[in-house]
């Protein structure tokens, strides 16, 4: 199942893809639907009135990660790409005071920001841990329409009867969904490696040329540096931030005093061997501050595992890059390839399948990318995506107090370690290695079905339970 770069990755705000994206999206996909004629609207019915219930992880740790004023902003009409975040908090007033939501295109709706969004923490839906229900009402109270929607990670939304599609499409043979529209329908890591070697292709230029059966290049390499842009603005914007994180846990922001030191000692020729890991964590860092106080980021492939991609391709963009523009193309292309074939065959979502899928592959991502961006052969570009993700399985999504910061922020950190880490083991060996990335990918997958609830963005279990909140 094709997924493109520009789905993969997402320009969004923080501080979840997930729990803030995907139910501002849902509720954008709820109004377009009142709009149009594909509902069986009762003659001379009047939508007055809107309401949702948050189900699942959505309902334990929606209020930490902002979904409930993800809602009420979708309802207004507002879009994760173009809300402004320094406007968000005076729309959200202006609704509670009005009680009422105004979407451009759209007569008013009753809509009581306490009354009419409802935590469900009792009745998860049957499709996902992250679902929602929309409710349009007469003035009676009498329900006109009601949809279900599932936020599957990544920013991702999907109806029930695309869900259930979507599900199936994974059990097509190999590339049979693609088959005549790309020209590279590889859907599995051995697919990938054989096509390549076949073609006589990298990863990049097979991606590329999947994008480009889409769009133009120029198309591409706009969207592309776009990306890039963004990512790069993320980081220079949590480099400048100061004070102490929303929600309640009194985190202190950190990269910007970090970036300071680090920049001194750059100066001053001092030598440290701990430097690179630093440098990278500072600017992973950035980002997922950047992201905890609700700013712009770019889901990568999760607002939650946000600063690993962004903080290896600075990393190598400031300290290794001599590609220039197509180099950091290439990355981002391999990145997509390789984040398209684990949620196709597994899962970003940490509802589903714990931080394993969220840090996990956004680590193998940022290696292969590496890996690719610095010359390696496909076979290097898999081993280095393979060494990233293999040491993060079992990790489990435990945020403290439902916020995305402890343990999210650092583990950002230590993801982007471990990928510029897995690249040069990769790149030093000639792509030979026990492990093919597909099993690893498997193992995530069966590993995230047998994890507990409680440790999958609940927030019911591991440190959000071991550590006061205060």
């Amino acid at each position: 199942m094709f997924l493109s770069v520009f789905e993969v990755f997402k320009i969004g705000i923080g501080p979840s893809s997930s729990h803030t994206m995907g139910p501002m999206s849902a509720a954008n996909r709820f109004l377009a639907l009142l709009a149009s004629s594909e509902w069986p609207r009762p003659a001379g019915a009047v939508v007055s009135h809107l309401r949702v219930s948050l189900h699942g992880s959505l309902a334990f740790t929606g209020v930490g990660h902002a979904s409930d004023r993800a809602v009420i902003l979708g309802l207004a009409g507002e879009r994760p790409d173009t809300v402004d975040p320094d406007r968000m908090d005076a729309i959200i007033a202006d609704i509670r005071q009005k009680g009422a939501v105004e979407p451009p295109g759209h007569p008013s709706y009753a809509f009581d920001c306490e009354a009419d969004v409802i935590f469900n923490r009792k009745e998860p839906l049957p499709g996902h841990a992250n679902g929602m229900t929309f409710y349009a009402l007469n003035a009676d109270g009498a329900i006109l329409l009601r949809q279900v929607y599932y936020s599957v990670g990544g920013g991702f939304v999907l109806t029930d009867t695309e869900l259930t599609a979507w599900k199936d499409a994974k059990d097509f043979p190999a590339g049979e969904s693609d088959e005549g529209t790309i020209p590279f329908p590889f859907r599995s890591a051995a697919e990938m490696l054989d096509m390549a070697k076949r073609s006589g292709l990298t990863i990049a230029a097979m991606k590329r040329a999947n994008e480009e059966a889409r769009m133009t290049r120029g198309e591409l390499d706009a969207g592309l540096d776009a990306l890039w842009d963004a990512m790069h603005g993320c980081i220079n914007r949590g480099l400048k931030g100061e004070g102490v994180l929303p929600g309640g846990l009194n985190v202190r922001r950190r990269a910007g005093q970090l970036y300071d030191k680090l920049s001194r000692a750059k100066l001053s020729n001092q030598f440290d061997p701990l430097m690179a890991n630093d440098w990278l964590s500072m600017f992973a860092m950035a980002v997922n501050e950047e992201n905890a106080a609700g700013g712009r980021v770019v889901t990568a492939p999760t607002n939650g595992a946000a600063g690993v991609v962004p903080a290896t391709l600075r990393y190598f963009r400031e300290f290794q890059n001599t590609g220039g523009k197509e180099a950091t193309r290439d990355f981002l292309l391999t990145a997509a390839a390789i984040g398209g074939i684990i949620k196709t065959n597994a899962s970003i979502s940490g509802a589903e399948v714990g931080c394993q899928g969220e840090v996990g592959s956004a680590s193998a991502m940022a290696a292969a990318g590496l890996a690719a961006a610095m010359g390696g052969t496909p076979e290097q570009v898999e081993n280095a995506a393979e060494i990233a993700l293999e040491h993060h399985l079992g990790m489990t999504c435990d945020p403290i107090a439902g916020l995305v910061q402890v343990p999210c922020i650092e583990r950002n950190a230590l993801g982007a370690v471990k990928a510029v880490t897995a690249a040069s083991l990769a790149l030093k060996g000639d792509g030979t290695h026990f492990v093919p990335l597909d099993n690893c990918i498997e193992t995530m997958r069966q590993t995230g079905n047998d994890m507990h609830e409680k440790y999958k963005e609940t927030s019911t279990g591991g440190l959000a339970v071991n550590v006061v909140d205060c």
